[in-house]
């Protein structure tokens, strides 16, 4: 039996429609109106291959987009872009405690709104967000895939609210004129992360901004650099930090501190030895929340010297020198 060869013109014609489906892919866009690809942000996501060898744009319609979102760990280069910070929003309610019908309960780590598995993910002009309230610990986003940005976002919530991966996960993570609220260790986990231009604020019946676990041997933990730190809790409340791992690393670079921020800035969390295995730092702080004479004595004031190795280029490089994109 002979093998019917089609017509030459219906391959290119098939060939052609081929290819702009596959360029359609790569640009989705949601919106709950209907005018869009999807009326959901799982519903795009779910659409992204595994192992994605090139980067999807995902486009997200004004709304407030209430799902429990996940993008796989072999989901990769994903962009998620807002059509605007303050009303595109990607929201969910659950917290730690929160119980089952089969009796069993939600923890931190599963009390999340969107978990962030895949690498090189992207996000800008969205806001991530907890509406649990002030129930315990209640995450907005979960990263811990390695390579992400976020470029003008909000991250929204109470306790935990930026859970940026477990001692046992470990990545690479850049924000970049951000806004982050949050009560108590609202800036948390295992990355090395870089908060470049971002404000922070801490809510009232706050006491720590961060709760880092930098693994042990890693250079660099949380790095904040030209940030604001802002709160509507009473003077003198709040902690810069406090070791969630014995090995925490997180430094303030220019910063402007609130008259919120405790004059001793840095609390053990009951662990004595971490004095000795923690790196806690400041430069150039500014503002009425700066007061390098009455630090925890074993924090540190870095010199000028020093500080030359806090840029991001340097900070996030790792072996594969890596430079975050922020155009």
């Amino acid at each position: 039996m002979r093998l019917r060869i089609p017509f030459p013109g219906l391959l290119f014609l098939l060939s052609v429609h081929l290819t702009a489906a596959i360029a359609q892919r790569q640009r989705i866009t949601v919106a709950q109106d209907g005018h869009g690809d999807y009326k959901t942000v799982q519903a795009a996501l779910n659409t992204v291959p595994a192992n994605n060898p090139t980067r999807i744009i995902i486009y997200i319609k004004k709304g407030t987009y209430k799902e429990k979102l996940k993008l796989d760990s072999t989901q990769h280069n994903v962009t998620l872009i807002g059509e605007d910070k303050a009303t595109t929003i990607l929201t969910y309610d659950d917290y730690s405690g929160k119980p089952f019908p089969d009796g069993t309960k939600l923890r931190t780590s599963t009390s999340g709104s969107f978990y962030i598995f895949g690498n090189d993910f992207r996000a800008e002009n969205l806001t991530f967000e907890n509406t649990a309230g002030p129930v315990g610990q209640a995450v907005a986003a979960f990263v811990t895939g390695d390579r992400a940005v976020f470029i003008n976002c909000r991250f929204l919530g109470n306790q935990d609210t930026l859970y940026t991966g477990m001692p046992s996960q470990y990545g690479r993570q850049y924000y970049k004129d951000c806004y982050i609220e949050g009560t108590i260790d609202f800036i948390f986990g295992s990355a090395t992360a870089v908060f470049d231009h971002c404000t922070i604020f801490s809510k009232t019946n706050g006491n720590y901004v961060t709760a880092a676990a930098t693994p042990e041997g890693k250079p660099y933990g949380f790095v904040f650099l030209n940030c604001t730190l802002t709160s509507n809790a009473p003077a003198a409340s709040i902690y810069l930090g406090r070791p969630w791992r014995d090995f925490a690393k997180t430094v303030f670079i220019h910063c402007q501190l609130g008259n919120h921020i405790k004059p001793e800035g840095w609390h053990n969390w009951d662990k004595p030895n971490a004095e000795k295995t923690t790196f806690y730092a400041e430069y150039g702080s500014k503002g009425p929340g700066a007061n390098p004479t009455s630090r925890a004595s074993w924090s540190k004031q870095l010199s000028t010297e020093e500080i030359k190795a806090y840029k991001p280029d340097i900070i996030l490089a790792g072996s594969d020198q890596w430079k975050p994109d922020v155009k």
